[in-house]
């Protein structure tokens, strides 16, 4: 499996619980930090729900 680097980009102030408790799960708490995780379905799957938050790095 290929391994995919995660960036927060945006806070979760003011976004329901679900996708807050997502980007815990993902490992990411400040703006600009950055993770690394295996691309896995699930994984994938809880990148789609904070879309909006997150950025793939290269």
């Amino acid at each position: 499996m290929a391994i995919i680097k995660i960036k927060k980009i945006r806070s979760e102030i003011n976004r329901p619980g679900d996708q807050k408790k997502t980007l815990i799960a993902l490992g990411l708490k400040k703006i600009g930090q950055e993770v690394e995780h295996k691309d896995t379905p699930s994984i994938m799957g809880m990148i789609n729900k904070v879309q909006h938050l997150v950025t793939i790095v290269k």
